[in-house]
């Protein structure tokens, strides 16, 4: 216990929840840190697409990055009248369930999960693959790391949401205060010097240039819209006035995107950077402004910190997500509940514990896993600008025209981007999600199935008005020997019942005479069974007595079992034991639907002291 409270801190009071809410510094720097640091792989990954095409295909990055922004700024513009319409949180999930049915809701949550999770790893990857390229030494560690990172962000929003906003803010100020430095700089310069062409510093093309390789470049670029959704999400995370503040978090955070990507690929077209195979094209860019000194290792250390933290976006989101899905039945009830440090625990723990499978799987490899980024995210966008859409033209009102016309021209943006996502990145690994998302939501009904199928069993419906006095109990008692144990078992029996039978099992042939000497010696005023097992195993004979004696009686009800059980004071004592009786009850567990009607259990513990 102690361990854990220096880890996560001691739990907190409920009434103490509204000093947990966020202010609009603290939310940035928990909320944006996935998009920001987004501009690092998303420019990466236009590079890579764009530079096998040579100079005629690096040209087009700037036009790319022209029409990704454009996509941005309309999808933010939609969250924004999103996060007032559902001031309690208005993810994709709630705003396709609401609007366009509980399947296209449930398809937007599959599709924001997988996103979420898919971020924690790509985004702790990445920071680690910078980390290893600045110090090849540690490339081989490169999994551990990222898992020893991913551990870090974990405790850090274990501890609470104001913490984690509190952990986050230093590493994602300075990287905005670095990168706009760097652009600042670089637009110096550039008036200073002048330009250069990508015929002098482009490679030579592999390949002809074709308007599928363009789409390629567009749809990996398409990453850095990732994150735009978290704070929709989030909203009741913000201190009052709760859409207020989440609103202009949500416009600062898209104007630094739009600021961040557009000064980056800007200054990489007109000074013509290109990047050699073991450098990332933000490094190149960096060395071009500022030349191999410090202000260059700044930008390189700001940007590995920012990727390594960029994972905490999932964890604002995912969290948040995952108890709304909860609370509607669709996912263990367990995420809805709020843990010691008023976090959604559950899903913390949980979002953690995907995000390093896959890091384990894809071998902590960032371009393994981008292929399979960004269809979930522009899936949800897509569900829930068409959503907002429905909403506005359901709800009418004034001004709901414009309204709906943003909202409209949101859905038609992130579609066209989702289909030239899905096609172009499909064989790379696109097809994965496109599986995962009806596993999905098969999962999320199998679940409000059971617990329909637990309300339809324990509903008062049908059951009389009032319950007759039933007959006292009959209880058989297992026992192992004639110890302190098993009479105070004995005592707690018969103060219940006056049918009470023990029974030993004898598995060792003679052992029974001497039990059945033992139990006279100490009067046990109870009837002792000794049932013989010739194939050395004890709930077998066991369970085959309570079948025949239940037989044998006919009563209409079957036997209590009372399980004397002792508990060893350390938990390294607990293997030095057989279990028996845990293994009882485990068996009567799974043989209930045998006799249609319900066998009680009782345990009696016996605490020993050392």
């Amino acid at each position: 216990m102690q361990l854990r409270e220096w880890l996560i801190g001691s739990p907190l009071p409920t009434h103490l929840m509204a000093d947990e809410r966020l202010s609009k510094v603290q939310a940035l720097a928990a909320f944006s840190p996935d998009a920001l640091a987004s501009i690092a792989y998303a420019n990466q990954e236009i590079f890579l697409g764009l530079v096998v095409a040579g100079a005629a295909g690096l040209v087009y990055s700037w036009p790319i990055a022209i029409v990704i922004t454009g996509v941005l700024m309309v999808v933010g513009l939609s969250y924004f009248q999103t996060i007032h319409a559902y001031p309690n949180g208005g993810g994709s999930y709630t705003v396709a369930r609401e609007n366009l049915g509980t399947l296209p809701g449930l398809v937007a949550a599959a599709a924001l999960m997988i996103d979420y999770v898919l971020n924690a790893a790509v985004s702790v990857t990445a920071g680690v693959a910078a980390i290893a390229s600045a110090f090849p030494a540690l490339w081989s560690y490169r999994v551990g790391l990222s898992l020893l990172l991913l551990a870090i962000i974990t405790l850090a929003n274990l501890r609470g949401i104001r913490e984690a906003g509190t952990f986050m803010a230093v590493p994602v100020y300075l990287f905005i205060g670095v990168y706009l430095l760097m652009i600042g700089v670089g637009l110096v310069r550039a008036w200073q010097t002048g330009g250069t062409s990508f015929a002098v510093t482009a490679p030579p093309a592999q390949v002809p240039l074709t308007l599928v390789l363009i789409l390629h470049a567009f749809a990996a670029g398409c990453t850095a819209l990732t994150g735009v959704e978290a704070i929709s999400n989030g909203v009741p995370a913000f201190k009052p006035p709760e859409s207020r503040n989440a609103g202009l978090t949500l416009v600062a955070m898209t104007g630094l995107m739009a600021v961040l990507f557009l000064g980056t690929v800007g200054l990489t077209q007109y000074f013509a950077v290109v990047a050699s195979s073991e450098e990332t094209i933000l490094s190149a860019l960096a060395r071009r402004v500022f030349g191999p000194g410090f202000f260059y290792l700044l930008v390189q250390g700001t940007t590995l910190v920012m990727l390594a933290v960029a994972a905490n976006t999932s964890f604002a989101g995912f969290p948040r997500l995952a108890s709304i899905i909860a609370q509607d039945g669709y996912l263990p009830r367990q995420f809805s509940f709020l843990g010691d440090r008023l976090v959604f625990s559950n899903g913390i723990i949980a979002l953690a514990g995907l995000a390093s499978l896959l890091i384990v799987i894809f071998n902590a490899e960032t371009h393994a896993l981008i292929p399979l980024f960004a269809v979930g995210a522009f899936l949800a966008f897509t569900l829930s600008q068409s959503g907002m859409v429905w909403h506005w033209w359901r709800t009418g009102g004034a001004g709901r025209w414009p309204k709906l016309l943003i909202n409209s021209l949101g859905a038609l943006l992130t579609l066209t981007a989702l289909i030239v996502i899905v096609v172009s990145k499909f064989i790379h690994g696109a097809w994965i999600v496109i599986l995962l998302l009806p596993l999905g939501v098969l999962l999320f009904l199998t679940i409000q199935g059971h617990y329909q199928e637990v309300a339809r069993e324990l509903t008062l419906t049908g059951l009389p008005p009032s319950l007759l006095p039933l007959p006292r109990p009959r209880i058989v008692v297992p026992v192992s020997g004639v110890h302190r144990g098993v009479i105070e078992a004995m005592r707690y029996a018969r103060s219940i019942s006056d049918k009470v039978t023990a029974v030993y099992v004898e598995i060792t042939p003679g052992s029974g005479k001497r039990i059945r000497q033992a139990w006279e010696h100490w009067e046990c005023d109870v009837p002792l069974e000794i049932v013989p097992s010739p194939y050395r195993s004890t709930v077998g004979p066991f369970l085959e007595f309570l079948d025949r004696t239940d037989h044998e009686h006919n009563d209409g009800q079957l036997a209590t079992v009372l399980l004397p059980e002792f508990v060893p004071a350390k938990w390294w004592q607990l293997p030095l034991h057989n279990q028996t009786a845990w293994l009882i009850k485990l068996a009567l567990l799974y043989r209930r639907r045998k006799y249609g009607k319900t066998r009680a259990v009782i345990d009696i513990p016996f605490f020993l002291r050392r």
